[in-house]
C-alpha cells in the first residue's frame, strides 16, 4: 500500500501544467473563441474557397482561352502593346498589368486602368496575345472581398480580418495549453456517444492533425490583414509618418510625375536581361505605371523554381534601365517573408495538389470553429443551463453560409451581379429570423441544410445548361463535382436525426479536464 502515494507523486511530477493553469487556459480559450466565433468561421470558410479563386474564375467563364505554355518575352511585349491600344480606345490609360499563366492559373490576365477617371478593363488573352474576352467573374470577386475585408471599407475591413487572424492564432495557442493530453490522444475518437464528447474529439483531433497549417494560415492572415497598420507604425518610427516612403521601401519605386508622352519600353528586352542572369526564371507578372509617359516605370516579376514567392520583382525605368530588384527570393529574411505571405496563406505555390491539401485543411479549420461553439453550448445544456436561442442562432449563423453562398452564385450565374451581395445578406438575415422563431439548433440546421442541398443541385444543373460543353472544362468540372459532393453532405446533415444519448456526468475525468 505504501507504493500508492509514491505512484501518485510520480504521476503529479509528470504533469506539464498545473490544473489551475489548464483551467485558466481553457477559460481564456472559450472566451476568445466565443467572442470571435462567427467571424473566424466566415473567414475560414471563405478562405477555404479562396484557395480555388482562379478555378472559380474559370467556372464562371469556362469558355475563356487557356494558355498552357510559358509565354515568350516577345509575346508579353506584344500583349503590353495590345493592352495599351485597347486602353487608349477605352480612355483608361494609366497603369497596365499582366499576370500569368502559371501553376496557379493557366490564363493570361490583362488589366488596365486610369485611377483619376475611374475607368479600366480586365481581359483574358490567348496564346497569340490577342485580347479575346473580358474577365467577367463577379461572384469570385464577391468571394474575394468577403474574405479579405468582409465587404466593409477596405482598410477597416482588412483590420478586422487581421484581428480575427490574431484571435484564431491565440485560440490555437490557448487550446494547446488547455489540453495537456492533446498529442497523446491524437487518435482517440469516441464516436456515437454523448454529443459533447463526440464534438470534443472531432474538435481536438482536427486541431492537432492540422496544427502546422492552422498556425501558418492564421499567422499569415493576421499579418496580411494588419499590413496597413504595420506599415503605418514603420512610417511613424522610421520616416516621420511618411507612409509613402515606407511603402516604397516594401513595394519598390513608384512612377515619376513627368506626364510628357514617351514610347512604351521594350518589355521583351527586360525579360531577356533577367533571364541572362537567371536562365530558369519564368515570367510571372508585370505592372507598368503611368504607361507611355516620361515618368513610367515597370515592375517585372520573374519566378524561379524552389521559392515560395510568386516572383521576384525587377524595377526598370522607361528607358529600360534596371533600377534594382525586390529581393523577394534572395534578399533579406524580412523581404522573403513578406513575399511568401500571400502564397503561403492561400496555397498558391505548388499547383493543384497543394491547393487540394489546403482546401481539406481549411475545411477542417472551419469544422474546428463550428464544433468549438457546439461544445460550449452542449456543456451548458448538460450542466442544466440550456441556451436554445443561442443554439438556434449559432446553427443559423453557421449553416446559412452554404445556402447564402450558393444562392449568391446562382444570382451571379443568372446575370445579376449587382444582386450578389444583397442575396447573400438577405439569406443570412432570413436565417437568423428563422432561428429566433424555431429556437432549436437541430431544427434550424435541418431547415437550412435541405434547401442548401437543393440549391447546390440546381446551381450545377443551371451551369451545365448555360455553358453546355464548356462546363466540362477541367476546373469547371471539378467545381461542379465539389458542389454535388456538398449537396450530398448537406442532404445527409438535413436527414440526420440520431437521438442524443444521455450526457455522461462531467465532460471528462478530472485528470483530463482540459479536454
Amino acid at each position: 500500500m505504501a507504493s500508492l502515494p509514491q505512484t501518485e507523486a510520480r504521476r503529479r511530477k509528470r504533469q506539464i501544467f498545473k490544473p489551475h493553469f489548464v483551467r485558466a487556459m481553457l477559460a481564456g480559450h472559450s472566451a476568445l473563441g466565443l467572442a470571435f466565433a462567427w467571424l473566424i468561421y466566415v473567414v475560414c470558410l471563405t478562405g477555404t474557397l479562396s484557395v480555388f479563386l482562379f478555378d472559380l474564375q474559370r467556372w464562371e467563364q469556362p469558355h475563356a482561352p487557356i494558355v498552357d505554355r510559358a509565354p515568350s518575352p516577345e509575346l508579353i511585349d506584344r500583349v503590353v502593346r495590345t493592352a495599351y491600344a485597347k486602353a487608349l480606345a477605352e480612355d483608361a490609360v494609366d497603369d497596365i498589368s499582366i499576370r500569368g499563366p502559371d501553376a496557379v492559373s493557366p490564363r493570361l490576365l490583362v488589366s488596365f486602368d486610369d485611377h483619376e477617371k475611374g475607368t479600366g478593363g480586365n481581359w483574358l488573352a490567348d496564346r497569340e496575345g490577342n485580347l479575346v474576352v473580358r474577365l467577367d467573374a463577379p461572384w469570385t470577386a464577391f468571394l474575394a472581398k468577403l474574405h479579405i475585408n468582409l465587404h466593409l471599407p477596405r482598410t477597416w475591413g482588412m483590420f478586422l480580418v487581421g484581428l480575427t487572424g490574431v484571435a484564431l492564432l491565440s485560440s490555437l495557442v490557448s487550446g494547446l495549453l488547455s489540453h495537456p493530453r492533446i498529442f497523446k490522444d491524437a487518435f482517440a475518437l469516441r464516436w456515437g456517444g454523448a454529443k459533447r464528447l463526440e464534438q470534443a474529439d472531432l474538435h481536438n483531433r482536427l486541431g492537432v492533425w492540422g496544427l502546422p497549417f492552422h498556425i501558418a494560415v492564421s499567422l499569415t492572415g493576421a499579418l496580411l490583414g494588419l499590413a496597413t497598420l504595420i506599415v503605418g507604425v514603420l512610417a511613424l518610427a522610421a520616416y516621420d509618418g511618411d507612409s509613402g516612403k515606407a511603402f516604397a521601401l516594401l513595394l519598390g519605386p513608384r512612377a515619376g510625375a513627368d506626364a510628357a508622352p514617351a514610347p512604351l519600353p521594350d518589355v521583351a528586352a527586360m525579360i531577356r536581361r533577367v533571364q541572362a542572369q537567371h536562365p530558369e526564371a519564368r515570367f510571372a507578372r508585370l505592372r507598368m505605371e503611368h504607361a507611355a509617359t516620361a515618368g513610367q516605370i515597370v515592375h517585372l516579376e520573374m519566378r524561379r523554381p524552389g521559392h515560395l514567392a510568386l516572383g521576384n520583382a525587377y524595377y526598370f525605368d522607361g528607358q529600360g534601365r534596371l533600377l534594382g530588384d525586390g529581393g523577394y527570393e534572395t534578399g533579406s529574411i524580412g523581404r522573403q517573408i513578406l513575399a511568401a505571405l500571400a502564397p503561403l496563406h492561400f496555397g498558391w505555390f505548388g499547383g493543384s495538389p497543394v491547393k487540394i491539401v489546403y482546401g481539406l485543411l481549411g475545411l477542417a479549420l472551419t469544422v474546428i470553429t463550428h464544433s468549438g461553439v457546439v461544445i460550449w453550448l452542449a456543456r451548458r445544456r448538460d450542466a442544466g443551463r440550456p441556451a436554445p436561442l443561442w443554439e438556434s442562432l449559432w446553427a443559423a449563423g453557421a449553416w446559412s453560409q452554404p445556402l447564402a453562398l450558393i444562392l449568391s452564385a446562382a444570382v451571379s450565374l443568372a446575370g445579376y451581379p449587382a444582386a450578389i451581395l444583397p442575396a447573400y445578406a438577405a439569406t443570412l438575415l432570413v436565417s437568423l429570423i428563422l432561428a429566433t422563431a424555431v429556437r432549436s439548433g437541430p431544427a434550424t440546421t435541418r431547415a437550412l441544410c435541405a434547401p442548401a442541398a437543393l440549391a447546390a443541385l440546381g446551381l450545377v444543373a443551371a451551369h451545365v445548361g448555360q455553358w453546355r460543353a464548356h462546363a466540362f472544362d477541367a476546373s469547371a468540372l471539378a467545381i461542379n463535382a465539389a458542389l454535388l459532393a456538398c449537396a450530398a453532405a448537406l442532404l445527409l446533415r438535413a436527414g440526420s436525426r440520431r437521438p442524443r444519448p444521455a450526457a455522461q456526468a462531467g465532460f471528462l475525468p478530472q485528470a483530463q479536464a482540459g479536454d
